[in-house]
């Protein structure tokens, strides 16, 4: 079956994660997408690490599954003419380069929908336009240093720290994808494109702010900012006799079950446990009694218990396990791939369906360039101009 996004075509002119996040996803859907790489590639295809042969490794297989991609020199003159040529053939143009860098090469908002006014332009920046951080680099973890992200891990445990994993790329990525689809429904409706910026430390800034500013939130304050059941210490993977479980018990039938489940049905009617607004106010204790609880059975005798009682539980995954989880084997999230060059890999599956259709499973990454003519041939280059591209040195593509 077909994609929500069958026939809409993206131009990608990002690299590393969050453009490519947010393409990845259209392409999950349905779109065809066309990678545009520098001579040198993308640079997740060298900072990733190893992989069976350079520039494939398993990151860059996983963030560029499903694109076409086009190796082109955009600081040749040629090599612009060329992108500008294809951007007017596309429906959707995404980068994450600097507004600067956009305006250089001509591959700006203005510029670009000058000539194709049903173009949806896509800038996903580090700091929105409009203030004194704007056109500044930045990477993920400069992002959660200034939106308050560290800050998080300091309130609960004394040391500011990154979450190990890209976080404001990741979710940043998933902003522009949803924005994208905003514009294109309002392009049913108006026939006309869009511009639009998507800045990284306002989206991540708004996360921390929604979560934590709490009693700060009125004027005057009603308290200091941060939600401290979030940020508590003990709010974790519980130890079990053989390892981890993790657990919620919000409401009121949740955490008396869970009073019942581990032998201490008297704290059902302690004064400082027996209602929501009353674990609120003690987080502190309440936590720390979970936290100490559960040591005497293993977490498999936990998760039935819980699961018998519906207190919310899951078993505790490590980076090395998660592949192996049942449920997403059991869903397809992970099947295994033959890669035409990189031989036998392991796929993340789509996690969304759609009722009315889903796209079908996206082919490989791309080797780097290996694209190029069919796309440029497909944007109206004739077979002599895109010799001549290859000629100069414009064009790149990959050895057979």
């Amino acid at each position: 079956m077909s994609g929500p996004l069958d026939g809409i075509r993206v131009l990608d002119l990002s690299a590393v994660v969050v453009g490519p996040l947010c393409t990845g996803v259209l392409a999950e859907h349905g779109a065809e997408v066309i990678k545009i790489e520098s001579p040198g590639g993308d640079l997740l295809r060298t900072l990733a690490g190893k992989g069976r042969s350079p520039g494939m490794n398993g990151k860059f297989l996983n963030f560029n599954r499903g694109k076409k991609s086009l190796a082109i020199d955009l600081k040749r003159p040629a090599g612009t003419a060329a992108l500008k040529r294809l951007a007017a053939t596309v429906d959707v143009f995404v980068t994450n380069i600097r507004p600067d860098a956009q305006a250089r090469l001509g591959v700006d908002a203005d510029s670009l929908r000058a000539a194709a006014p049903r173009l949806i332009h896509c800038s996903i920046t580090g700091f929105g336009s409009g203030g004194p951080y704007a056109g500044r680099p930045a990477y993920d973890t400069v992002i959660q240093g200034v939106s308050g992200v560290a800050g998080c891990f300091e309130a609960s445990t004394g040391e500011p720290r990154y979450v190990p994993f890209l976080v404001a790329d990741h979710t940043v990525g998933l902003i522009a994808a949803q924005m994208i689809g905003f514009a294109l429904f309002r392009r049913e409706k108006t026939g006309l494109g869009e511009a639009i910026e998507v800045p990284m430390f306002e989206n991540m800034a708004a996360y921390v702010m929604q979560e934590h500013l709490g009693a700060h939130s009125f004027r005057p304050p009603l308290g200091p900012p941060g939600d401290h059941r979030v940020l508590s210490p003990d709010g974790k993977p519980l130890p079990t006799r053989d390892g981890y479980i993790c657990i919620s018990a919000n409401t009121d039938a949740q955490a008396h079950a869970f009073f019942d489940a581990i032998g201490r049905p008297e704290l059902k009617t302690d004064p400082r446990f027996a209602r929501v607004a009353q674990r609120v106010q003690h987080t502190k204790e309440y936590f720390h009694i979970r936290a100490t609880s559960l040591g005497g059975r293993t977490t498999a005798e936990w998760l039935e218990i819980f699961d018998r009682v519906d207190v919310p539980a899951s078993p505790y995954n490590t980076i090395a396990s998660l592949i192996d989880d049942p449920h997403l084997r059991a869903v397809g999230m992970v099947r295994e791939e033959d890669h035409p060059t990189e031989g036998a890999t392991w796929a993340i599956g789509a996690p969304n369906r759609l009722s009315g259709g889903t796209a079908p499973p996206r082919p490989p990454a791309p080797r780097l360039g290996a694209d190029g003519a069919g796309v440029l041939a497909a944007a109206g280059l004739t077979q002599d101009e895109i010799e001549a591209l290859r000629r100069d040195g414009v064009l790149i593509e990959p050895p057979p």
